[in-house]
């Protein structure tokens, strides 16, 4: 199937062993496979036949905690003695017996746990299963680096690193101030200002040795790393010489508050001014952690638009299981929640977005056979909105996504061009220009609920149509009067380039 999409690498969410706390980010063992998903040997099958396809395959690499129930924690929590001890990060109670500091967990409540056993406090950023490892200490940084080493040995491509600017801790364990943003219905750990807690300078040297580990098993190794931070703090991830990670992750798109063409088109050259010189951008519509799905926040069409913006822009698209055919998030009934966030949280659960992927029409949605039930319940529209139905209309989501996907194939001027936003005269359409030498690939995307009619003839006179989002037209365009439907999106091969992407000959019409 991802063969057949046309992407380029799969990024799995957790496989190690774990008692499922936080469904696999709470680990027991970093170098195996938890019988649930299968054996290692089953993961190098899965390595083998991706490489065959030439898929990449990218792990979730968890560095900044463990399960409670791992080896390490258990020596850690043993006694204060333990050679583990300084492992984790402990605090003695503040002088009340109350937690150290201040510190919310990102699960609700204090992220201080009192161990009785040895009457000092825990750290846990997440999940009270879910202690923090010490990266001050070099120990641990050894271990997690063999860790890596571990699994690039079989074969791995690279990582997606998990909550990457929480590694390291202020040294002195200070509060964080509360934040003058927050607004009621906010989550409570936005409460505070995390300076003391999260991105600390010392998180980029840690970075460093990670891109050394991951650069000596070759330079076409990749490091993502997730982090929902302002666009100048992110940039920092790069490295000074671009010796960081290779891919901060772009979450902006998503928390975007108002989805219009102002703001995307605002947000996209904040972060292009805002990227290191020789920096390569990513972008992200939908992800696991983020409590709403694309189509479910903008509906159909409008999902349809936002994937458009995301396979057109500059650097490196990535795409959230079941967007490819519009999957929606789901009403999850609190007796069948399972996510520790939202139990702990509630209004703030992630269940909703990690339904099963809807495969066919029919029971379960052919995830799992009818009889058995499923982990969480399906979407309503699940007999409509799925792989084998969308793959028989030429005119679905999943045609769409395809075509899109084609598209960065066919056109290098998409997938490495330059970027330049266009003035469109409307303030319902976000218009730029994508350019690669000789070859210019238009894209217009309106936002608004009415149809248009602009002049975009400063590119040019005329174009072919190569994709509209309706996916129901194509041929020549003529640029000054340009016409677009309600959310509707195209990209346009100027005239001066062949539909396979070559420059005409000199003096052709």
């Amino acid at each position: 199937y991802l063969e057949w999409l046309g992407v380029d690498a799969v990024w799995l969410s957790p496989i190690y062993p774990s008692p499922m706390a936080d469904f696999g980010y709470d680990i027991t063992d970093h170098c195996d496979v938890d019988p649930v998903f299968g054996t290692l040997s089953d993961f190098d099958d899965l390595v083998a036949e991706a490489h065959r396809r030439e898929l990449r395959v990218i792990l979730d690499f968890v560095p900044n905690h463990t399960s409670d129930e791992h080896p390490w924690f258990v020596e850690s929590r043993s006694s204060r003695e333990n050679p583990k001890r300084d492992w984790y990060v402990w605090a003695d109670p503040a002088p009340d017996s109350s937690p150290p500091n201040n510190w919310f967990s990102m699960f609700g409540g204090s992220a201080w746990e009192y161990d009785e056993k040895t009457s000092r406090y825990y750290l846990h950023t997440f999940d009270v299963k879910q202690p923090d490892l010490n990266w001050r200490n070099p120990e641990v940084r050894e271990a997690m680096y063999g860790v890596m080493r571990f699994w690039l040995e079989r074969g791995v491509d690279g990582f997606r690193i998990d909550v990457l600017p929480f590694l390291v801790k202020d040294e002195l364990l200070r509060d964080n101030p509360p934040n003058p943003n927050w607004r009621k219905g906010d989550p409570p750990w936005a409460r505070q200002v995390r300076i003391h807690s999260e991105d600390q300078p010392e998180v980029h040297q840690v970075i460093r040795e990670m891109r050394k580990v991951a650069d000596s098993y070759g330079e076409d190794r990749i490091l993502i790393g997730e982090m929902y931070l302002p666009f100048e703090r992110m940039a920092a991830y790069y490295g000074e010489k671009l010796d960081g990670i290779q891919l901060p992750f772009n979450f902006h798109l998503i928390l975007l508050e108002k989805w219009n063409a102002a703001s995307v088109r605002a947000l996209v050259e904040g972060y292009e001014a805002a990227l290191p010189e020789g920096a390569w951008p990513n972008w992200v519509i939908g992800n696991h952690d983020v409590p709403w799905r694309v189509a479910g926040r903008l509906g159909p069409s409008g999902a349809r638009t936002a994937q458009m913006l995301l396979f057109t822009l500059c650097g490196t698209p990535i795409c959230y299981y079941g967007d490819e055919i519009g999957m929606r998030d789901v009403k999850i009934p609190k007796h069948l929640a399972r996510d520790p966030q939202g139990i702990r949280s509630p209004g703030y659960g992630r269940d909703g977005v990690r339904t099963p992927m809807q495969w066919a029409p029919g029971p379960n949605a052919g995830f799992c056979p009818p009889g058995v039930e499923p982990w969480l319940p399906l979407a309503d529209d699940h007999q409509e909105v799925n792989v084998a139905s969308q793959s028989e209309d030429p005119r679905s989501m999943l045609a769409l996504f395809r075509c899109l996907v084609s598209l960065r194939r066919r056109f290098p001027a998409l997938a490495v061009g330059s970027y330049r936003s266009l003035e469109a005269g409307d303030e319902d359409i976000f218009a730029y220009l994508r350019e690669h030498e000789e070859q210019r690939v238009l894209v217009a995307l309106n936002f608004g609920a009415l149809p248009k009619r602009v002049d975009l003839s400063v590119t040019g006179g005329r174009g072919e149509l190569l994709c509209s989002t309706r996916m129901d037209r194509g041929g020549t365009v003529y640029l000054k009067e340009l016409k677009l439907r309600p959310d509707e999106g195209v990209v346009i091969l100027h005239k001066g380039a062949t539909a396979d992407g070559h420059a005409y000959p000199e003096g052709s019409s």
